[in-house]
């Protein structure tokens, strides 16, 4: 039976989060690339370096490699402020889900699906209000999944970024 431990990220991970970045933008770009995602652009080992320097990143490992991460922010995307969310925007209180990512060889392992729990269970245990994400409009899986785990669908904006394929952005909020 597979071995599952989510934990803080460290800098001793960088280069097997770097490794998962690549190999799941290489993986996109040969399939169907849902999130839009592409190498060098997003996520790259920057998104790792912050997440540690913030202590907000988080890892799965099953059997002792890394099979996904996410980062838990409280900070939003300012196009944020466009949306009516069920709770109010004091972010001491919400938890962002940022940079969430599962290794293509973990994708069918409930890698992503446990980090999403993880999360839920998070924010309860540091009694947070809510946690919000945004999501591509054309990222159908995760979609579903936000869904199956009962985000409630808030809006659909520009987030501004200026990546022509990356336009329109769902919102979802989980209420704690």
């Amino acid at each position: 039976m597979d071995k599952y431990v989510i934990r803080k990220g460290t800098a001793d991970d960088l280069e097997e989060l770097e490794k998962l970045y690549d190999s799941l933008n290489d993986y996109l770009e040969q399939n169907v690339n849902y999130p839009g995602w592409r190498k060098g652009l997003y996520p790259v080992r920057e998104n790792a370096i912050d997440g540690i320097k913030n202590e907000n990143l988080y890892v799965i490992e099953i059997n002792e490699q890394i099979a996904g991460t996410v980062i838990l922010s409280h900070e939003p995307e300012k196009a944020y402020d466009k949306a009516l969310w069920k709770t109010e925007n004091n972010y001491e209180n919400i938890i962002v889900i940022r940079t969430f990512a599962v290794h293509p060889k973990f994708m069918k392992n409930n890698a992503g699906f446990s980090l999403m729990k993880f999360a839920e269970k998070f924010g309860k245990e540091n009694e947070m209000k809510s946690i919000r994400l945004d999501v591509a409009i054309q990222n159908t899986p995760a979609i579903s999944l936000y869904e199956k785990l009962g985000y409630e669908y808030i809006d659909t904006i520009d987030l501004d970024l200026n990546i022509p394929w990356l336009k329109w952005f769902k919102l979802y909020e989980l209420l704690l």
